[in-house]
C-alpha cells in the first residue's frame, strides 16, 4: 500500500500544481472571476489530498517492522 501511494503523490502534487496556475493566470488576465474562484477552491481540495496520501505514507512508513 505505501508503495502505490508513494506513486500517487507526485501526481497529486502536480495535479496542485497545474490548478493553481491555471487559477493565477486566470486571475491575472482578469478574465472569468467565478472561475477563478472555483480554480482557487478545487486547489484547496487537491492540497487536502496530497496531504492526505503525505500523510497515509508516513504513517505506513512507521508502521514497518524494524
Amino acid at each position: 500500500m505505501e508503495y502505490a501511494l508513494r506513486w500517487i503523490l507526485p501526481f497529486a502534487v502536480l495535479a496542485v500544481v497545474i490548478v493553481l496556475i491555471l487559477g493565477l493566470f486566470n486571475m491575472l488576465r482578469g478574465n472569468n472571476p467565478n472561475l477563478s474562484q472555483k480554480l482557487m477552491r478545487a486547489r484547496v481540495l487537491l492540497q487536502l489530498a496530497a496531504l492526505i496520501v503525505a500523510m497515509a505514507i508516513a504513517y505506513l512508513a512507521g508502521m514497518r517492522p524494524h
